[in-house]
C-alpha cells in the first residue's frame, strides 16, 4: 500500500524493509530446517543395497527398487522396502530383526520365510550348511510366481497375502513379512521380494498421518489478540477517514486544501488505506518472530541443560518440537504411565504360587525337589516350569557372559524375559528357537517340542498361549494371562481349587507385584486337525476391506476363545517392577506446586493402589478415609460408590486419593455419570485408574481437558500410551 501514489504519509520503504527483514529471517529459519530434512531424505534415499539381475546380486539405490524386485540384504543393514521372506542363511529360513524405528521395542523378533519358497531358494552343501541356490531365481521357476497382497496400508502388525506357485496357492502371514525401518540382526543374510516401496511402505503410511497441529496457549492468545488488534486497527481507521471527509467537507475555505477536496471526496478509499498505513505500527508484525527464536533458543537451552543429562544412559535431554516450551510451565495436571515412567520396565521373577503352596527366592529349590522325588502334585510344577520355558516369543541369543549365563534374551516385554529368566533360575532352561520348534534343559534333560501354533496376546484378549506337539506326541495348548481372564476359562475342577490362588494373587499385588496366572490341558489329536483347518481357513479370510477385516479379526478370536477353555489351573506368577530413581521426592514436589498427578496403567487394581502408596501418590494406604475404590460391576453401583467418595472427600480434602477400576471407569465416562466424576475426581489429590485400555487413556485425557480448560501433559513410553499423547496438550 505504501508504494501507491498520494496514499502513504510515510516513506515508500518505512515499513517495507523491516517486513522484508522479518519475512527473510522466517524464511531461512524454515529453509533450514528443509535443508535438514532433504539432505536426510538424500541420504536414506541414495542408500546402497544388493538387488538380483541376471544372475547374479549386484549394488542399486534403494530409490530405484520397485515392486517384485528380490533383494539381499546382509546383518546390520536396513530393510530398504517393505519385504516378503523367501529365505535366509538360518534353518528353516528364520531371521532375527530390530524394530526400535517403528514400535520403539529394542529387543529381537524373529520372521520367518514362506516356507515353499525357503525350500525352493536353499540347498544344503556336504557339511550340511545352508547355500543360496541362485538357480531359483531364473526364469519360470520363483520369477514366474505371483503374490496377491492387501492394498498399502499403516497396520504394522497385519498382512494378508498369498504367493502362488505353480498354480498352488501359499498363505502370506505377517510373520513372513520384513518391513521398512527394521534392522537385520543375528542373521547373515536373508533373501526377500519387494511387495511395497516408497510413500507405500507401511513406515512411511504412519509417517504420512494427519499429526494433530498442537499449539501452545501463548501462542493461541497472540493470535487471538493479533486478530483484535487488527479489527481495532480496521474500527479506528474508518473513523479517521469518515472525519477526514468530513472536516473537509466543512473546511473548504482553506486555500491549501482546495485542491485536494476533488480527490479526497472522490477516494475515500484512498484515504483508508492512507490511515491504515499511519496507524499500522498497531500491528506487531516482528512478534511472530521474535517468539520463533526465543522459543529456538529456549530449545537449544533444553539440549545442552546438563541437569537433565542421565548420565547412566548416555541419553541428554531432547527438544523435538520448539512450539510447545512455554506449555510446561503452565501444566495443570500430568497423566502418566506407570510401567517403563514411574517405574524401571526391568523386571524380576520373584514368586509363584503352585498347587496353593507360595515358593520364593529361599525355597525355589523346593520345587526341583518335588519333581525329582515325584512327591504328590509333581505334574503340576512340572506342568508349570514347562510353560514357563515355552510359551513366549522369547529369543536366546548366545553371549559370552561373566556371570556364567550361556545367553541374553531378547523378548517382546520385559514380562516375558523375567519369567523365561525365572524357569532358568529354577532349572528349566530355554535354549533355541525356530519357527517349528522350542528346545529346553529340564533339569539336565533335553526336550523338544514342536511348536504348532501361537495365539499372540493383545489388549483385548489380554492372554497369550502356545499350542505344541511334546516328544510322546500328546498336543498340549499353554496358556498365560491376567487372572480375571483365565479364571473364567478354567474347567470346573481347577475353579474349585481357585480360591487359594486368589487369595495368593492378592498378597503378590499387596507387596507391589505384576501377576499373570498360567493354565494348560491336553487336545484330542482330532478334535485339534478339525481346530486347525478352520483356523487356517480364518488366517486365508480375505480382508481388503474394513468390514472382512473385521470379521476375519472376530472369526480368529472366536478360533481362539474355543480352544482356550477348559483349562486346567497351574499356578500363578509374581514379578517385581521397581520405582525409577526418584520419582517419590518428584512427585511430592510437583504435588506440593499445585498440579495433579493422574495415574493411568494397565495393572490390576491392587498393584495400581501399592505402587501409589510406594511413589507418595498415596498419602496413606492405612488410613481408609482418605482414599476411596471404585471397583463396582454396574451403573447404578458405579454411581452410588461415587456419592460415598463425595462423602470421604468432604473429610479428607487435602490427601484424598480415587482409585478407579476399568469397567467403572468406562460407566463414569459415559454421558449420565461423567459430569459427576469429573467434579469428583477434579477436587482429589491424585487419581489412579487401573487396568485401562488405550482408547479410555486418550478419553480420560479429553475428559480432564474440556472440563477444566487447563494444560493437560501426557507422559508414556509405549505404543499404548500414543493416543493419549496425542490427546494431551504436551
Amino acid at each position: 500500500m505504501q508504494q501507491i501514489p498520494n496514499v502513504s504519509p510515510t516513506g515508500r520503504y518505512t515499513t517495507l524493509v523491516p517486513l522484508i527483514f522479518i519475512l527473510v529471517v522466517s524464511a531461512l529459519k524454515e529453509m533450514f530446517e528443509d535443508l535438514k530434512r532433504h539432505r536426510a531424505d538424500h541420504k536414506v534415499n541414495n542408500s546402497q543395497t544388493e538387488v538380483y539381475e541376471k544372475s547374479t546380486f549386484v549394488q542399486t539405490k534403494w530409490k530405484n527398487l520397485r515392486v517384485g524386485d528380490i533383494v539381499r540384504v546382509k546383518k546390520g543393514q536396513f530393510f530398504p522396502s517393505d519385504l516378503a521372506i523367501l529365505t535366509s542363511n538360518e534353518p528353516n529360513g528364520i531371521c532375527y530383526v530390530e524394530t526400535s524405528n517403528l514400535d520403539g521395542e529394542t529387543n529381537l523378533k524373529s520372521r520367518s520365510s514362506i516356507p515353499v519358497t525357503d525350500e525352493i531358494c536353499t540347498t544344503t552343501d556336504s557339511n550340511g550348511k545352508r547355500k543360496l541356490n541362485i538357480q531359483a531365481f531364473e526364469p519360470n521357476k520363483l520369477l514366474s510366481a505371483i503374490i496377491n497382497c492387501d492394498l498399502p496400508n499403516k497396520e504394522l502388525y497385519e498382512f494378508v497375502g498369498k504367493i502362488i506357485i505353480n498354480n498352488r496357492e501359499y498363505p502370506i502371514s505377517p510373520e513372513n513379512i520384513l518391513l521398512r525401518g527394521a534392522k537385520l540382526r543375528n542373521t547373515e543374510w536373508v533373501i526377500g521380494c519387494v511387495i511395497y516401496t516408497g510413500h507405500e511402505t507401511k513406515l512411511m503410511m504412519n509417517s504420512l498421518n494427519k499429526t494433530i497441529l498442537k499449539q501452545s496457549y501463548v501462542e493461541i492468545m497472540t493470535n487471538r489478540q493479533i486478530l483484535a488488534l487488527l479489527g481495532i486497527l480496521i474500527i479506528i481507521c474508518l473513523i479517521s477517514a469518515i472525519c477526514s471527509v468530513l472536516w473537509t467537507q466543512h473546511n473548504q475555505a482553506h486555500w491549501y486544501i482546495a485542491e485536494l477536496q476533488s480527490q479526497v471526496t472522490a477516494n475515500f478509499f484512498l484515504i483508508l488505506l492512507t490511515f491504515i498505513i499511519l496507524y499500522n505500527n498497531l500491528i506487531p508484525i516482528s512478534l511472530q518472530v521474535t517468539l520463533e527464536m526465543v522459543r529456538f533458543i529456549q530449545a537449544h537451552f533444553i539440549n545442552n541443560d546438563l541437569e537433565m543429562y542421565c548420565a547412566e544412559t548416555d541419553t541428554p535431554a531432547m527438544a523435538r518440537t520448539s512450539n510447545l516450551n512455554e506449555e510446561l510451565g503452565q501444566v495443570r495436571y500430568i497423566l502418566s504411565d506407570k510401567t517403563g515412567t514411574m517405574t524401571r520396565n526391568i523386571m524380576e521373577f520373584k514368586k509363584c504360587s503352585i498347587n496353593g503352596i507360595i515358593y520364593d527366592d529361599e525355597n525355589f529349590n523346593n520345587l526341583v525337589e518335588i519333581i525329582r522325588r515325584k512327591q504328590k502334585g509333581y505334574e503340576k510344577v512340572q506342568e508349570f516350569l514347562t510353560l514357563l520355558a515355552v510359551c513366549h516369543t522369547v529369543i536366546p541369543e548366545p553371549t559370552q557372559s561373566k556371570n556364567g549365563s550361556k545367553f541374553i534374551y531378547q523378548a517382546s516385554s520385559p514380562d516375558e524375559a523375567a519369567l523365561v529368566k525365572g524357569a532358568q533360575k529354577i532349572g528349566f532352561e530355554f535354549l533355541q528357537r525356530t519357527p517349528a520348534k522350542v528346545v529346553i534343559d529340564a533339569m539336565g534333560k533335553i526336550e523338544k517340542f514342536d511348536v504348532l501354533n501361537i495365539l499372540p496376546f493383545n489388549s483385548d484378549r489380554k492372554r497369550m498361549s502356545t499350542i505344541i506337539r511334546t516328544s510322546s506326541n500328546k498336543v498340549k495348548i499353554y496358556t498365560k494371562g491376567a487372572d480375571s481372564i483365565i479364571q473364567r476359562r478354567l474347567c470346573e475342577q481347577s475353579l474349585n481349587d481357585f480360591s487359594q490362588t486368589e487369595t495368593n494373587l492378592t498378597i503378590f499385588a499387596t507387596d507391589g507385584l505384576r501377576t499373570l496366572c498360567c493354565a494348560y490341558r491336553e487336545i484330542p489329536d482330532d478334535s485339534y486337525e478339525d481346530w486347525e483347518n478352520r483356523y487356517n481357513r480364518a488366517i486365508l479370510m480375505p480382508a481388503a476391506s474394513l468390514d472382512e477385516r473385521a470379521l476375519r479379526d472376530q472369526s480368529l478370536n472366536d478360533l481362539m476363545s474355543e480352544i482356550e477353555e477348559n483349562l486346567i489351573l497351574l499356578g500363578a506368577t509374581a514379578i517385581e517392577d521397581k520405582l525409577q530413581e526418584g520419582v517419590p521426592e518428584t512427585i511430592e514436589i510437583l504435588m506440593r506446586a499445585g498440579i495433579n498427578i493422574w495415574m493411568l496403567t494397565g495393572d490390576k487394581l491392587e498393584t495400581a493402589t501399592n505402587i501409589s502408596y510406594s511413589c507418595r501418590l498415596l498419602k496413606n494406604i492405612q488410613a481408609l478415609e482418605s482414599y476411596h475404590i471404585v471397583k463396582d460391576e454396574t451403573l447404578d453401583s458405579c454411581r452410588e460408590s461415587l456419592v460415598n467418595a463425595e462423602t470421604k472427600l468432604a473429610q479428607h480434602p487435602e490427601d484424598f486419593t480415587l482409585i478407579i477400576d476399568s469397567k467403572p471407569l468406562g460407566f463414569c465416562l459415559q454421558p449420565q455419570l461423567r459430569p459427576t466424576f469429573m467434579e469428583l475426581a477434579l477436587k482429589c489429590r491424585s487419581v489412579v485408574c487401573c487396568r485401562v485400555s488405550p482408547a479410555q487413556k486418550a478419553e480420560i485425557v479429553d475428559a480432564v481437558k474440556h472440563s477444566t480448560s487447563s494444560i493437560t501433559l501426557a507422559i508414556g513410553d509405549g505404543a499404548n500410551d500414543v493416543a493419549m499423547i496425542r490427546a494431551a496438550n504436551v
